[in-house]
């Protein structure tokens, strides 16, 4: 089966998921994708809009949920969420249109907006639009540079064995990276008992 078969099939799923757990990315490459006529460039869009909106739906949804663990609790009390928090009582709407934009805090921002007293619906609205606006942006900049982007990959044709290869490794190390950074907040929040 040819690498492009197998994006023609499950392409738009990997958008989805891709734009929920890995973000920029995986949407720019789905521009380059699109650039190449391997997904619609509406498609593409549309994945990376519906999973960027879901994982922070459901990130939304375990703040809120969670906001009065003992854990949650501890780390609502640090200064940095708590003028995180404090800036999203002040600009709500902003906060949430935004959030999204600034690296590094993708992930943790729409669990602090579910501890906070912002609305389900609201921020749910707010969430699709600004899903819909990174998820366009993101998408075109890769539509608009495919062929530059490619140009600078070079006439690099991956052989499925070894691109499934690279991608289990990339994979393993981000999971190995991730746990390794849960356990040190773990340890930390379990030293300020």
């Amino acid at each position: 089966m040819s690498i492009e078969t197998l994006v023609a099939q499950y392409g738009l799923i990997a958008l989805f998921a891709g734009a929920g757990l890995e973000g920029e990315t995986v949407v720019v490459t789905g521009g380059v994708l699109a650039h190449r006529d391997l997904v619609p460039l509406w498609g593409a869009a549309a994945a990376a809009a519906g999973g960027s909106f879901m994982a922070d739906q459901i990130f939304f949804a375990l703040g809120r949920r969670y906001r009065d663990h003992p854990r949650v609790r501890r780390v609502m009390a640090r200064p940095a969420f708590a003028r995180a928090l404090s800036t999203l009582e002040r600009h709500p709407v902003g906060f949430i249109l935004a959030f999204r934009f600034l690296y590094g805090l993708r992930t943790v921002s729409p669990i602090a907006i579910g501890t906070s007293q912002v609305p389900f619906g609201r921020f749910a609205a707010l969430n699709a639009v600004a899903a819909i606006a990174w998820a366009s942006l993101f998408t075109g900049l890769g539509y608009a540079f495919g062929e530059g982007i490619e140009e600078l990959a070079g006439r690099f044709t991956p052989h499925l064995p070894t691109l499934l290869g690279v991608a289990a490794g990339v994979a393993a190390i981000a999971l190995i990276l991730r746990l390794i950074l849960i356990r040190r907040a773990a340890g930390r929040s379990d030293t300020e008992r």
